[in-house]
Order: structure tokens, then C-alpha cells, then sequence
């Protein structure tokens, strides 16, 4: 194995051809992060369906609990929260209002739109997701920020204050 940059050179021999191929030299600190996330949102995955809801609709809850002063929850926003087209978040939303989490409000400034609200149920299920979440994240995020830390070339500890 060469290193040349950022790059790690393999040679792979094949039946038919030798062939090089560039992979970085930070793949196994890259894999490690993304399986500390795959854990933790399959974590989330589980839990969610523990109290009967899916794993969409405890991020629709997160993301309607969440919504910062001065945003309103419409449509547009839970979509681009979530990170899914607006018919996908429209889909989403009819399912955990039929499943109770929440309801459609008419917008008193545009009548045109609707806003969503968490009820209550919606809000004792967020509140048990959310504890048991936190739970999970005090038990295994030190181990992410740590190969989070060592995949970006942070030292651990670098962000202290006063340098200590």
C-alpha cells in the first residue's frame, strides 16, 4: 500500500486485471462513525415501535415539539426537517394524525395552509421517546464523539476550555 495525499493506493488483482483503487485513508474512522449512527437509529427504530409508533412519526413529533420561535409548523418545514419531499411529509403527517400524534390547524394567517400540532397523546409519546432517547445517548455518544473526534482530526479533549 502507497499513501499519497489523502489517498491510500490498493493494488487488487482480479482473474482478468490488476486494478488500483483510491480509497481514503480515513475509511475505517468513516465506517466506524456510520455504524455509532446506524446503532443509534436503529436504537430509535426500536423504541419507537415499543410504544406503537413508527420511526417517521416520532421525528414528525421531534420536529412539530422543536419548531424554533418565529417558524411555524407547516408542511414545507416538517419536510425539510426531515430531510423528504413535501408530498412524503404531506403522507406522513395524514399517518400520525390518523394514529392521534397530531392534528392539522388552519393557518389564521393564510387559510390556504395548515399547521400541525402535537396532542396529547402525541405528547406523552414524544416525552417517553424523548427520555429513553437521552437515556441511550448518555450511554453510547461518547463513544460517536470519539470516532466523530478521530475522523475529523479533532484530539480528544481539544475542545476544552483554557486548552486544558
Amino acid at each position: 500500500m502507497r499513501r499519497y495525499n489523502r489517498y491510500a493506493i490498493y493494488m487488487t488483482t482480479t482473474k482478468r486485471q490488476r486494478v488500483a483503487v483510491g480509497v481514503p485513508v480515513k475509511l475505517a474512522e468513516l465506517a466506524e462513525f456510520r455504524y455509532r449512527l446506524r446503532r443509534f437509529l436503529s436504537f430509535s427504530e426500536t423504541a419507537s415501535e415499543a410504544v406503537g409508533v413508527s420511526a417517521q412519526q416520532y421525528q414528525v413529533l421531534q420536529v412539530v415539539a422543536a419548531v424554533p420561535a418565529g417558524q411555524e409548523s407547516s408542511i414545507s418545514y416538517i419536510a425539510e426537517r426531515m430531510v423528504v419531499r413535501h408530498n412524503s411529509a404531506v403522507e406522513l403527517v395524514d399517518r400520525a394524525e390518523k394514529a392521534g400524534l397530531v392534528r392539522r390547524v388552519t393557518d389564521e394567517s393564510d387559510h390556504r395552509r395548515s399547521l400541525v400540532e402535537i396532542t396529547g397523546r402525541g405528547a406523552e409519546v414524544l416525552s417517553q421517546l424523548v427520555a429513553q432517547h437521552l437515556i441511550e445517548v448518555a450511554a453510547e455518544g461518547p463513544e460517536l464523539v470519539r470516532t466523530l473526534q478521530r475522523l475529523i482530526g479533532a484530539r480528544p479533549g481539544s475542545a476544552r476550555k483554557g486548552g486544558e
